[in-house]
């Protein structure tokens, strides 16, 4: 008898079904929405990169957040944007792993540069003696080398088991694809199903205490000094907003896709999925761009400037 997993080499993906009388206006409203994320991102990444004193430890892992919020979206808003001209919604074997792998190490990445600003605002605000002693370029290339290579790491380890498991199933119920959907596929429970991704979550789950045992300190610290709570509130509150944006984004899709129910509609499901690909990625640039004195007048300098230039030429 012949392995179902042999045979299988596409998924199909459901989420699309019943969008045939809007596609075109999801589809124009998804691409500015993607150029939106690349424009507000790629500004960010760019002012850092040129502007020599903005190569500080909080601007350099902000950059490196708006990096991964490009590579992130990579992975979903082409091949959506494909689907939405499409009649037929379908991703090979390996693109679905793929997919799944860099949705996955996108969000613990995320995870890992947040945990890493919050550390570096503890040691900013709470220890300023130790200040540069403790961030030395060479160690915070350090932090952002393992920002990066423990989730790509971990979630390797998840897709490896993922791809063994001996599927019987080719339906996925989603826009896109992710390891759990994928697992739940398997013909037959396997421990690393289990052991792996409560690693993972366990891991990350110990980011978010430490992101929240860091921002005690901090308020503690900040209370009794205004300059200190000036600060506070110029670096450390757009860092909380971008954690809560992406701590409630991650939440609400990982609960709704576990304990949703059925009988809610389709786009409601969609927009579910798609929200931690849309809010994250533009409203952690925007909120940066905003709050941090030195990046909006870079920005407002390179715009003002822009046209000003354009002015004289004309």
């Amino acid at each position: 008898i012949m392995d179902n997993v042999s045979v299988i080499t596409v998924f199909t993906l459901s989420g699309l079904s019943d969008i045939a009388n809007y596609r075109v206006t999801l589809f124009g409203l998804t691409l500015l929405c993607y150029c939106v994320i690349w424009l507000v991102n790629l500004t960010i990444i760019v002012t850092v990169i040129v502007d020599k004193s903005l190569h500080e430890p909080m601007y350099i892992f902000l950059c490196n957040l708006c990096f991964n919020g490009l590579y992130g979206t990579a992975a979903f808003y082409p091949k959506f944007l494909y689907d939405l001209l499409s009649t037929t919604h379908v991703i090979s074997y390996a693109g679905c792993l793929l997919q799944g792998f860099v949705l996955h190490s996108s969000v613990c990445a995320d995870f890992s540069l947040l945990a890493l600003m919050a550390y570096d605002r503890y040691v900013a605000i709470c220890r300023p003696l130790v200040y540069h002693s403790l961030m030395t370029k060479q160690r915070v290339c350090i932090f952002v080398f393992f920002a990066w290579l423990i989730p790509f790491y971990l979630l390797l380890m998840s897709t490896i088991t993922t791809a063994t498991s001996r599927l019987c199933g080719s339906h996925i119920q989603r826009i896109y694809c992710i390891n759990w959907l994928i697992s739940n596929l398997a013909c037959s429970a396997s421990v690393a199903k289990v052991i792996i991704p409560a690693f993972n979550y366990t891991f990350y789950f110990g980011h978010a205490v430490f992101i929240f045992w860091s921002y005690v300190h901090l308020i503690k610290t900040c209370q009794s000094s205004k300059e200190n709570w000036n600060k506070f509130m110029q670096t450390c509150v757009p860092h909380l907003f971008s954690l809560t944006v992406v701590v409630l984004s991650f939440l609400f899709d990982m609960l709704y896709m576990r304990f949703g129910s059925k009988e809610i509609a389709q786009s409601f499901e969609n927009f579910m999925a798609m929200e931690i690909l849309l809010i994250p990625p533009i409203i952690n640039p925007l909120m940066y761009g905003f709050k941090l004195t030195k990046i909006r007048k870079r920005v407002l300098n390179f715009i003002c400037g822009k046209s000003l230039a354009l002015r004289l030429k004309s």
